[in-house]
C-alpha cells in the first residue's frame, strides 16, 4: 500500500476519534454467533479500530489483529484494554499488500471489509483443521463495480475446499461464514 493510503487510512481513523459502539462481530455474523469458538486463536486481517478482535478475546479465545494503519492499531489497543482483554489481544501494523504474515495455524480467520484474492490460499492454509473463516467483503451486487469490490459469487468460489456454514450477498456487500473440513481444532 502506497504511503498516501496509509496516511488516508490513520486520517480516516484519527477523524473517528476511536471505536464506537460495543465490540461485536461484523453485522453479517451476528445470526452466526454460535458458530465461533469460545477459546483457541484467531487472526484478524485489516481488524481496523479491533471491535471484532475485542469481542474475539471476550469470547476466550487469544486474537492477533492486524492492519496497515498505526492509528487503528492503537484504537484497537486501548480498547482491548479498556474491556479488559489486553492480555488476550496483540496488534501489529503490517501492510497485507506485501502478503499475509507469517504465523501459525489459528482457529478463526476473521476479516471485515477488506479483499484481496491474492491472501485466499494463505488464508487457507492458516487455518487449523475444523477452523473457522468468517470474510466479509464489499460487493458489486447491488453495488457499483470497483477495485475492491467482491464480484457475485466471488467469495464462495474463492474458498471451494471450505464447508459453507452461511454466505449472502446484496446491498453492496458479500459474506462466507465457512469450516474447513477436518478434526476440530484446540477452540471447540
Amino acid at each position: 500500500m502506497s504511503q498516501k493510503d496509509r496516511a488516508r487510512w490513520d486520517a480516516a481513523y484519527t477523524s473517528r476519534g476511536g471505536p464506537a459502539g460495543e465490540p461485536a462481530p461484523p453485522p453479517a455474523f451476528a445470526a452466526h454467533t454460535d458458530a465461533f469458538p469460545t477459546r483457541g486463536t484467531a487472526l484478524d486481517l485489516a481488524c481496523g479500530q479491533g471491535l471484532g478482535s475485542v469481542w474475539l478475546a471476550r469470547r476466550g479465545l487469544d486474537v492477533w489483529g492486524v492492519d496497515v494503519s498505526a492509528i487503528a492499531v492503537e484504537q484497537a489497543t486501548e480498547l482491548a484494554g479498556r474491556y479488559g482483554v489486553a492480555t488476550h489481544c496483540r496488534f501489529d501494523v503490517i501492510d497485507l499488500d506485501d502478503g499475509l504474515p507469517p504465523g501459525p495455524q489459528v482457529d478463526v480467520v476473521i476479516c471485515h471489509r477488506f479483499r484481496d484474492s491474492r491472501l485466499d490460499g494463505p488464508v487457507v492454509k492458516r487455518l487449523a483443521p475444523g477452523g473457522l473463516l468468517a470474510v466479509c467483503a464489499l460487493s458489486e451486487v447491488g453495488a457499483a463495480p470497483g477495485r475492491f469490490r467482491a464480484a457475485p459469487g466471488e467469495l464462495v468460489s474463492a474458498f471451494t475446499g471450505l464447508d459453507v456454514i452461511a454466505a449472502g450477498e446484496g446491498d453492496g456487500e458479500a459474506w462466507l461464514l465457512a469450516r474447513l473440513p477436518g478434526s476440530a481444532g484446540s477452540g471447540r
